[in-house]
């Protein structure tokens, strides 16, 4: 599959946030699939596809040790981080790629500044990380539930975008996906987390009083995505309640990236080809 081909097969630019668009979420179905028209059967094969194609791009990643790559994944309770990061990357060396999830700060993070556990966490060359969510808590959780004033969370936006804009000065190619589903469907979810045996461990009490808070976390996010989808970190809103088509926008925009940056093998020394191997 090459670079042409992947547009082709998924629209993913419609899924694209433009720096400084204006953005209600109410107008982003979470049931859309019209990014590609080929039906749940067909996109279940190209994810299959599109999966082999990263494992060979993240092997090449790591060998040319010159780009790194950071995808962010965003959402609300059950909006499938974990299953998106299990699904998406379920061939890939383990030894290249790192998951970070980010939890209420310790009091020594909380000594500094708000993006100093964020930094130490980005990936070296030739590696993949996945923060599962992120330094964009302070700036959603934070401005809900008003832990800072709000002229400190409001200076926060521009100080990430210098930040990301600095890793990708450097060589990070930045990914940044909220995974959106609506809130029919987390009900159905976290009622599937009480039923089902094997899901219950994933329950916490925590989720429940958070639902009350919806609209201010998607007002939170629409300011997110207004002020930091940039041309060097753009956000993608993924369509979350058909967990196919979620992983079928994921993966594309994740190959197309890799695909992008034109890699190829390091050639060894010519010298060194003369070599005896006894």
């Amino acid at each position: 599959m090459g670079k042409s081909d992947l547009e082709e097969v998924v629209k993913v630019s419609k899924n694209m946030v433009a720096p400084g668009q204006k953005i209600k979420l109410d107008d982003w179905d979470p049931e859309d699939t019209s990014s590609y028209k080929g039906g749940k059967k067909n996109a279940l094969k190209e994810v299959e596809r599109l999966k082999v194609r990263l494992e060979q791009l993240h092997e090449l990643l790591y060998a040319c040790h010159s780009h790194k790559l950071l995808i962010v994944l965003q959402g609300m309770d059950t909006a499938g981080k974990d299953s998106t990061i299990k699904m998406v990357f379920e061939g890939v060396n383990p030894q290249w790629i790192r998951v970070v999830g980010f939890k209420r700060p310790t009091p020594q993070e909380l000594g500094h500044d708000f993006l100093w556990r964020v930094h130490s966490q980005v990936p070296e060359n030739g590696e993949i990380v996945i923060f599962n969510r992120s330094h964009y808590e302070d700036v959603l959780a934070v401005r809900v539930h008003k832990l800072v004033p709000q002229e400190i969370w409001e200076s926060r936006y521009e100080e990430i975008n210098d930040f990301e804009r600095m890793l990708t000065m450097e060589g990070t190619s930045i990914l940044k996906f909220y995974l959106n589903i609506s809130e029919d469907e987390q009900k159905k979810r976290l009622e599937q987390r009480l039923k089902d045996p094997t899901k219950e461990w994933k329950f916490s009490l925590n989720d429940l009083p958070e639902r009350g808070f919806w609209p201010e976390y998607m007002k939170a996010y629409e300011t997110v995505f207004e002020k930091t989808s940039t041309k060097w970190a753009p956000w993608y809103i993924v369509p979350g309640n058909k967990r196919w088509m979620r992983d079928l926008i994921v993966t594309t925009v994740i190959v197309k990236t890799l695909e992008d940056l034109d890699l190829s093998f390091p050639r060894l020394d010519p010298k060194l080809r003369s070599l005896t191997v006894k």
